[in-house]
């Protein structure tokens, strides 16, 4: 072997090793965040939730994993097939994607490799541009399922993702920038190495923390905002013709996409995997990541079992009326304070 190649090839090999690792944690992860949601909604409902399946319902998700796979493949006779097959893998690839950038411990020496180990599968200087243009590709899916299915109420919430992503993705774009502005990286790793030598973010940035979250939950079409399904208005919305393992990859990419947005929320506003003033051997990096996508999680659930679903008039209006207006005053403010700083106004 070439030992000039050697390098590259061990490289290449770790590569797959932390994406083949990573793809099965989100796979896991979105089993059992439906497991998760179902517990947590019971409990607020004052019911006891998935508790026969395995002890306290624990294999329920590999259960529903089986009814879907082996579930009919019903195809209906108009849809343009190309298309219709192409969509769910469209969504569920953008999610698996746009976890690649997402830093998850720090760097830690290991006896195989020379230099540092990175915890996550990537990180580069525009790896927030990166996890935006990626994410922002979700929407093809959603919009090509609808269009293909030959079904009116599937086209409407096709339609519906389209005008909806257009509404809330400026503004989400926005709450981000102060971070970027603040820190002067687009690296997430470098936002995470910024908080833990400074302050986390969310204190500072608490208009554009606040932006991010009802942002991201527009981002991942769940309620009050899941306009593309709304099923009393569109039966199922987008995916109303799809079935079987087709539709759980739907169901996939919108966990997934929960989870992506919880682990960014981290990433960009409370410190990623650290904790104030604490170092902590890499897996308790991992510890407190995963402790802050958890809870993450546990808002998007509790936000659906509280809050109604908004009319599709509503959405527009807040997200352009509101949430895009109070996004460029964000952005002006942490531009303000940030002139200010730098002359010294505040010591």
């Amino acid at each position: 072997m070439n030992p000039d190649l050697t390098p590259t090839i061990w490289i290449l090999l770790e590569a797959v090793v932390k994406g083949a690792i990573v793809i099965g944690a989100l796979l896991t992860g979105f089993a059992y965040s439906t497991w998760f949601e179902r517990k947590v909604i019971a409990r607020m409902q004052v019911r006891l939730g998935p508790n026969k399946a395995g002890p306290a319902g624990l294999l329920l998700p590999a259960a529903d994993g089986l009814k879907l796979f082996f579930k009919e493949n019903i195809i209906p006779r108009a849809v343009d097939k190309g298309i219709f097959f192409l969509a769910p893998l469209i969504s569920m690839t953008v999610a698996v994607l746009a976890f690649a950038v997402i830093p998850v411990g720090d760097p830690t020496e290991v006896p195989w490799r020379e230099g540092l180990l990175q915890l996550g599968i990537a990180d580069f200087d525009v790896a927030l541009l990166y996890l935006l243009g990626v994410t922002s590709f979700a929407v093809y899916g959603i919009a090509l399922a609808g269009w293909a299915s030959n079904n009116k109420f599937a086209l409407i919430g096709g339609l519906r993702a389209g005008a909806q992503m257009i509404s809330y993705e400026l503004a989400m774009g926005l709450s981000i920038l102060g971070v970027v502005m603040i820190v002067g990286s687009l690296s997430l790793h470098e936002i995470v190495v910024w908080q833990k030598a400074h302050v986390w973010l969310v204190l500072l940035q608490p208009l554009g923390f606040v932006i991010y979250v009802i942002t991201a939950i527009a981002e991942t079409n769940r309620a009050p905002f899941d306009m593309p399904e709304a099923e009393q208005e569109l039966i199922a919305g987008y995916h109303t013709e799809y079935t079987g393992m087709r539709f759980a990859l739907f169901f996939q990419a919108e966990y997934i996409a929960m989870l992506t947005v919880c682990a960014l929320a981290a990433a960009l506003f409370l410190g990623g995997y650290s904790l104030p003033g604490v170092e902590l051997p890499w897996f308790g990096d991992l510890a407190v990541f995963l402790g802050k996508v958890i809870a993450g999680m546990f808002v998007f659930v509790w936000i659906r079992a509280t809050m109604p679903r908004l009319r599709y008039d509503q959405l527009m209006d807040f997200g352009w009326k509101v949430l895009l207006p109070l996004s460029i005053i964000n952005v002006v403010a942490t531009a303000v304070g940030l002139a200010l700083y730098q002359n010294g106004v505040f010591g």
